[in-house]
């Protein structure tokens, strides 16, 4: 019988995610057995700390449930003829050591995986948010050659891969970071201009002076402030692609106007949110092409990996507070 270890919410989120707010249980995972159920036990290996958590936790979650979440797994144990011993696998089990399954949620690391590749890069570029970027803008945004495209957070996970993507596509790309770090590290990633916000004395003028012509796509990420300026320099017939809200996610009021119709009626605007899932579908078209483009070095990778697993809930509060270049990841 193996032990795990678990992260349960504990109580939830009011206001900015607290290390109160998590309790560490250990749970008592059952034997495999023959015709049973449960045909797998692993052991994660990376484990992922994204946004989506804040707002998922509060409307699929009650208190006392495991955080959820994503990580790459080992498989330890197998009556499964599908899974060996060894293998590698993407699973949604949630901030846990060690689980059990019957391998219907799991999906095996592709097969032309790179040994040289780190895996973690599977909860990442070649993962969930690297899907987001590529369905965002493929099928939201549907950039074209030539066009200009602006990309908030773009320093984080899906923000760094969109400005990437949107380079492969032919297309000039505008970003905005946080730090002055994570500005220089988007123009070593290719990034035609790109600006801290914190630090403009209008973010009106720099996003005109960054781009004089305007906007034809706007990958969103944070909202709030930032998108209500930025939707008055898109071009005629601009498309938005609502991937996040980062910046409302921890407000304990909700956030008033301004109010967007207008600058949508005389642009002729089109904005839409969407949800990863929505292609699950075509995943395996989508991380065939990404893993492609990182192995040929066309799309770079940056990771902040922080060790163990009692360290879950301050990866996760760092990474809501920008501290992470690239993906968040916690190695157990």
């Amino acid at each position: 019988m193996v032990t795990a270890k678990a992260w349960v919410l504990k109580k939830h989120f009011e206001g900015f995610p607290k290390t109160s707010d998590f309790d560490l249980k250990k749970i008592e995972l059952p034997n495999l057995k023959d015709g049973g159920k449960w045909k797998l036990l692993l052991e994660s290996v990376f484990l992922s700390v994204d946004p989506y958590m804040r707002p998922y936790s509060r409307r699929d979650m009650k208190e006392g449930d495991i955080m959820i979440g994503t990580q790459v797994a080992r498989i330890v144990e197998s009556k499964n003829l599908a899974f060996t011993v060894g293998d590698f696998v993407v699973g949604r089990s949630g901030w846990r050591t060690h689980f059990i399954s019957d391998g219907k949620d799991l999906q095996l690391l592709p097969s032309s995986w790179p040994e040289s590749l780190p895996k973690s890069l599977a909860l990442g570029t070649v993962g969930m948010p690297g899907l987001t970027a590529y369905f965002g803008l493929l099928e939201v945004c549907k950039m074209k050659p030539g066009e200009t495209v602006l990309v908030n957070a773009a320093a984080g996970a899906v923000g760094s891969v969109v400005g990437q993507l949107a380079k492969i596509g032919g297309c000039k790309v505008v970003g905005c970071a946080g730090s002055d770090d994570k500005v220089a590290y988007l123009k070593e990633i290719g990034f035609d201009e790109a600006f801290n916000y914190k630090t403009v004395t209008s973010l009106d003028e720099a996003l005109r002076k960054a781009s004089p012509n305007g906007y034809d796509c706007f990958f969103d990420n944070v909202g709030g402030e930032f998108a209500s300026v930025a939707i008055n320099h898109m071009k005629k017939y601009g498309r938005i692609a609502v991937c996040g809200a980062i910046s409302q996610y921890n407000d304990s009021v909700p956030q008033k106007g301004p109010y967007i119709q207008i600058p949508m009626i005389f642009k002729e605007l089109r904005m839409e949110g969407f949800i990863v899932s929505r292609w699950n579908n075509r995943w395996e078209e989508g991380l065939k092409a990404l893993l492609k483009w990182v192995v040929e070095g066309k799309v770079k990778c940056h990771e902040r990996v922080t060790e163990g697993f009692e360290n879950m809930p301050m990866a996760f509060i760092g990474m809501l507070k920008g501290e992470n270049l690239g993906k968040a990841v916690v190695k157990v």
